[in-house]
């Protein structure tokens, strides 16, 4: 096997906040707590969780969007926490994001044409001629009209506005594109136009993804493998077929269990997660699932479970697996 295109090896990011009143005290969120995993190029990797599990600030501290406390990120063996401001901005032309709000992370007082075209201008990616025509390229390759260059993102709908958002992902010709959420705030059917989409591009293009979502039926369909996080960590890991077919991490089969299958003939009962979602102020003491894990043991409430890896694409953080 080729060396992976990104390798990320114990990612944490933890803010500090204050609460309380009229006494604040200064308390630790643990967003993300040692996150590993690597990105083969061409493969399609998922993030799934549920909100607040840590996924999206794990994407947004691969661009240093948010700066990471610790860890690496290497991309073809380059530490992108190391590099400078100038050095930064060459590699970030290698990766780009899909933002989840097609419509927020649109300028409302620019045209699809300035939004595509600015980027290229401030890199000098050609003359205004070439930019233009690269533009209308680009909105042609999602599946955009050429008139929709001089349009604003409000005459849109909100597929199309994404549309936009993945063309813009593409100008810099990236090895590497995070999709945060992509598609969980558009309508079942506009979904699948997206998704065909991206996967057209993945293919043509041999793109990587990082694909986050809370969707396990989006990720079996687009993904080749992925990881389970639960409050900032990874507890599971492996191909999309083993996950669905054996998952080993209690977690893991609730969420598969709870995902629904869309066909009205299947009846099957769901079973229930007990209790809320631990803080990540203040989390268990031990597994960090313990209080809503129906296998739950006394060593599992003492002691958090060592990463165990099974091969090389699969691993796990269960007692019940050791």
């Amino acid at each position: 096997m080729s060396p992976p295109l990104l390798q990320v090896k114990s990612l944490q990011k933890f803010f500090t906040m204050k609460r309380g009143f009229p006494n604040p005290e200064t308390v630790t969120v643990r967003a993300v707590d040692g996150v590993t995993f690597d990105v083969q190029k061409g493969e399609a990797f998922g993030l799934v969780g549920e909100s607040g599990c840590g996924k999206s600030t794990v994407g947004r501290g691969l661009l240093r969007l948010i700066e990471p406390d610790c860890g690496d990120v290497l991309l073809d063996g380059q530490d992108v926490l190391a590099l400078n401001k100038a050095r930064l901005q060459a590699v970030r032309r290698r990766m780009q994001i899909i933002f989840q709000d097609p419509y927020a992370s649109l300028n409302p007082r620019r045209t699809v044409g300035q939004t595509l075209a600015e980027p290229m201008v401030v890199h000098e990616m050609g003359s205004r001629t070439e930019i233009h025509e690269r533009v209308r390229s680009l909105l042609n390759e999602v599946g955009l009209q050429p008139e929709a260059v001089d349009k604003f993102p409000h005459e849109f709908s909100g597929g199309q506005r994404q549309r936009v958002g993945i063309a813009r992902a593409l100008i810099f010709q990236p090895d590497l594109v995070i999709a945060d959420e992509p598609v969980s705030a558009l309508d079942v059917s506009i979904q699948s136009q997206i998704l065909l989409l991206m996967r057209g591009l993945q293919e043509k293009r041999r793109l990587s993804f990082i694909f986050i979502s809370h969707d396990l039926a989006v990720v079996r369909y687009f993904c080749q493998r992925l990881a389970v996080m639960y409050l900032g960590r990874i507890v599971e890991q492996g191909t999309v077929t083993e996950l669905f077919e054996n998952p080993l991490h209690p977690y893991t089969v609730l969420l598969r269990e709870a995902s629904p299958i869309p066909d009205p003939q299947v009846r099957r009962d769901v079973p229930r997660i007990e209790a809320e979602v631990p803080s990540p102020i203040n989390p268990p003491p031990g597994c960090y699932f313990h209080p809503r894990c129906p296998k739950a043991m006394d060593l599992c409430r003492r002691q958090y479970p060592p990463w165990r890896r099974l091969d090389a694409s699969r691993g796990v953080a269960c007692h019940l697996n050791g």
